[in-house]
């Protein structure tokens, strides 16, 4: 009976982050559709994303402490009812600034998700089926993106893109329903020794820790992670947001022949390198400490040359570009399996919420609010150098083009630096785990 609770609430939790990227992804995969009604930018479409991310990582620090604090199961269910409510909101949006408060509360209703869904699955799964466990639950990432994509160009060629984002927003509010329905799990009160307590006596002892945020960030693989991250999550927000407009615009593609390509390129082979990802990081973990981390920096530093041949391919060539791009980005989703479980295997338990909070406030402040900004700011700037070498004194569709072509290529060289900030953490993880009495452990395992 308890081994089906927890694969319900794994279930669930997977539910629930797919339909946190999901709705996250919709702004991106219809922002050809939205930039032409509204009459924006790439550097006010690339906005969008920024703010979204802005309020993701500012919210999520005090829900952070809230999830070592609190009942998780609440938490999680009250912010996908949000955010739902307010992919809704989008829908109806009859201008630019009311798209973009919208998407501001889809933002404050998604940090929600990450830090209580990770925190309750640290406690269901011991430390050897964790990286399996979080590529489970990271399922959600691509899966999500994959019907981001699917919905949009189906139903946004059909109906529209606000009939989208009113669509997307039912099955959030059956899987907050859903939500409540997981019994919290007792949080462990020592590093993985097998003695959980009850949800009261975690909470006692999640307040003893002295100066929470400063403790984990005393810890240097974190630091290294952190960066990572942020450079990782720059180059996935630039490309899940500025895409389906490159294949639009460079290919000459519709709405509906983006979304397909999107999908697989950006979604599908996601699924491949997680469950992948998950299996060999387990298996990579047990025989060496900085297991994790190794593979998470070979495949990032795999993956940057096969988007940079992808974006280098002419107009037309699709077949090689969905290959080239589609291999590039599965190699990059083995990070998320491998550096979820590494914040499991260095933090001590009653603080893997306030972790999982400062790490995403990072990643997203330096990361993810600037790739989709500075991507869109690049692509304005290298289409009126087009314009301008051209002798045009209008901005014309094909200057919009090759403009974007031109600034999606800062995306491979930040991947060659997440690398290397992944091949630097694999240095100090070893005194880091051994630090908090688990090395042995890991080692017997």
């Amino acid at each position: 009976m308890a081994g089906k609770r927890v694969w319900f609430a794994l279930a669930v939790l997977f539910g629930i982050n797919l339909l946190n990227f999901f709705d996250r992804q919709l702004a991106g995969s219809l922002g050809e559709p939205i930039r032409k009604e509204f009459g924006l930018s790439d550097t006010a479409l690339g906005s969008l994303a920024t703010i979204f991310t802005l309020v993701y990582a500012a919210v999520g620090i005090p829900l952070g402490r809230l999830t070592d604090r609190w009942v998780r199961t609440r938490i999680i269910a009250i912010g996908v009812t949000v955010w739902s409510a307010f992919t809704a909101a989008s829908g109806l949006a009859w201008n630019y600034s009311s798209l973009f408060v919208s998407r501001l509360g889809v933002g404050i209703g998604e940090a929600s998700c990450a830090p209580a869904s990770q925190s309750i699955i640290g406690d269901l799964f011991p430390p050897s089926q964790r990286g399996r466990a979080l590529g489970v639950f990271m399922l959600g990432l691509p899966l999500g993106i994959f019907c981001a994509y699917m919905l949009s160009g189906i139903v946004g060629q059909a109906w529209g893109w606000r009939a989208v984002f009113l669509i997307a927003a039912i099955p959030g509010v059956v899987m907050g329903a859903l939500a409540l329905l997981i019994k919290e799990p007792r949080r462990q009160i020592a590093p993985d020794s097998g003695r959980p307590s009850s949800s009261d006596s975690a909470n006692s002892e999640a307040s003893k820790v002295e100066s929470p945020y400063l403790s984990v960030l005393r810890i240097p693989t974190m630091w290294w992670i952190i960066a990572s991250g942020a450079f990782h999550n720059f180059n996935m927000y630039a490309i899940n947001v500025f895409q389906a407009p490159f294949l639009q615009r460079f290919h000459g593609l519709t709405l509906r022949e983006a979304s397909n390509i999107s999908a697989i390129v950006l979604g599908a082979v996601g699924v491949v390198g997680l469950l992948v990802g998950g299996w060999a990081s387990d298996r990579l973990s047990l025989r060496r400490v900085d297991g994790r981390l190794l593979l998470s920096a070979s495949t990032m530093l795999a993956a940057a040359p096969c988007v940079f041949l992808a974006i280098n391919r002419p107009s037309g060539d699709l077949t090689s570009f969905t290959l080239l791009m589609g291999f590039g980005i599965m190699m990059t989703f083995f990070y998320y399996s491998s550096i979820y479980a590494v914040i499991q295997d260095v933090v001590d338990p009653r603080l893997r919420g306030t972790a999982i909070a400062l790490y995403f406030f990072a990643m997203y402040v330096l990361g993810a609010s600037l790739g989709s900004f500075v991507v869109g700011a690049l692509s304005d700037h290298f289409a009126k150098s087009a314009m301008y070498a051209a002798g045009a004194t209008q901005m014309a569709e094909t200057f919009k083009a090759q403009g974007l072509h031109d600034a999606m290529y800062v995306i491979p060289a930040l991947m060659l630096f997440a690398s290397l900030m992944l091949f630097a953490g694999a240095r100090t993880i070893k005194s880091d785990v051994g630090r908090r009495g688990i090395l042995a452990a890991v080692k017997a395992v």
